[in-house]
């Protein structure tokens, strides 16, 4: 015998569909958000040399980006965790491991020190999770050792020397002394420096190269003034750099010498103040008082923290929002979806201003070269730097005709 088969109308076949279809939609929406919940991991200094540049107030910037969405994405909540990386590689490694194999992190975030990112970066691309790097700058980066998933988001160690070294020789100042942190930043800074040098037509008098973290800096500073440099520039940053500058004004350089800081966070400044610090030009990727977009963040900030954001603390929030951005637009967290999606989409936020993410996975935006006010010409707390031109960051950061990145198709 034949068992009865049930016989639909047109209409209600119709029904039937539209309903599977939303069942299995639903299903699957669900399954893009791995573990139903989408996990920032931030990696940074807290207690070391770089903290006051990124430390806690990365930490708060990731905290106001995750607030920008009313603590969920896609319809399933954020969650963040930190931790201290010690700028250390073999804490950095450790701690993101743990985070991927038992946390379920989805993208680890900071990582500013380059040899920590450069660790961290290899790890994440083997358990095919992502890196958003905002405080570390050495240009291998995404350069011949970049990641499908990783990204680099605040600034790189060629935009640095360019920016903030070549107006300085074409200035006049034609000989250069460097005083280096030794390790992968330190050596890239100093190399990318150097070369800017030359091609502005000056030349390299001699460098010393410092264990980091240090503290007397004196017998560098004594050969860097006896080396009859016109400038002397230190290729370091946070506290480092604080007490480069602090002791080399105990030492009279800044009388007959330029200091030339390569990467100089406002923090710095104030630690230093202003009587060190005034006249000094770097490059910039970020001012809190540059716009209304910027002013609005840095408030936001300051109400928390006490202080205003550095260029690194604001790209941490910018990564971490369109990192959101791309998850929301999308409705997934899987890797290669958000990459592709952050490349596709507009990235316009308080830091970055009709930005592009490059298929090296830097990200382009404008570079700004400062120079620090006086006392006299400051109008009040923070109110620190003069904007002396804007790079647009097609012209700041290296071409992609020069990238050693592997994922750069050439031709």
């Amino acid at each position: 015998m034949f068992k009865p088969v049930a016989i639909f109308k047109p209409a209600a076949i119709s029904l039937l569909l539209a309903a599977l279809s939303a069942m299995t939609t639903s299903g699957f929406a669900q399954d893009k958000i791995s573990g139903d919940v989408v996990k920032i991991g931030v990696l940074t200094d807290m207690s070391g040399a770089y903290a006051g540049n990124v430390g806690p107030g990365s930490v708060l910037a990731t905290k106001l980006a995750i607030e920008d969405f009313g603590g969920k994405v896609a319809g399933k909540p954020i969650e963040m965790i930190w931790a201290d990386h010690l700028n250390k590689t073999d804490v950095a490694a450790g701690r993101a491991r743990e985070w991927m194999d038992r946390d379920g992190v989805d993208v680890v975030t900071e990582l500013g020190n380059s040899a920590v990112a450069l660790a961290v970066m290899n790890i994440a691309a083997e358990k095919n999770r992502m890196t958003m790097v905002t405080g570390a700058g050495a240009s291998r980066i995404t350069g011949e050792d970049c990641k499908p998933t990783n990204v680099m988001w605040v600034y790189d160690t060629y935009a640095l020397a360019k920016v903030g070294t070549l107006p300085l020789v074409q200035a006049g100042a034609k000989k250069w002394y460097f005083v280096t942190a030794d390790y992968a930043f330190g050596h890239s800074l100093e190399g990318d420096g150097m070369r800017f040098v030359k091609e502005g037509g000056g030349t390299v008098a001699g460098s010393s190269r410092y264990p980091f973290p240090g503290n007397d800096f004196s017998s560098f500073l004594i050969s860097a003034q006896t080396s009859g440099a016109d400038a002397v520039a230190f290729a370091s940053a946070g506290a480092d750099l604080q007490n480069e500058i602090k002791q080399a004004n105990e030492f009279g350089l800044a009388k007959t010498q330029k200091l030339v800081a390569m990467l100089m966070s406002i923090t710095d400044v104030h630690g230093v103040g202003l009587e060190a610090a005034k006249g000094m030009n770097f490059a910039e990727t970020f001012y809190w008082d540059l716009d209304d977009d910027s002013r609005k963040f840095a408030q936001r900030f300051y109400k928390e923290l006490g202080k205003m954001p550095t260029a690194l603390q604001a790209g941490q929030y910018s990564a971490v929002l369109n990192y959101l951005r791309a998850v929301e637009k999308s409705g997934s967290d899987d890797v290669a979806v958000v990459m592709k999606t952050l490349r596709e989409m507009p990235i316009k936020d308080a830091f970055a201003r009709n930005a592009t993410l490059r298929a090296d996975g830097k990200l382009i935006h404008d570079t700004y070269l400062v120079s620090v006010k006086s006392p006299q010409e400051s109008k009040g707390p923070w109110d620190y730097y003069t904007i002396v031109r804007t790079v647009p960051g097609d012209q700041a950061f290296s071409p992609l005709s020069e990238s050693k990145c592997p994922l750069v198709k050439k031709g």
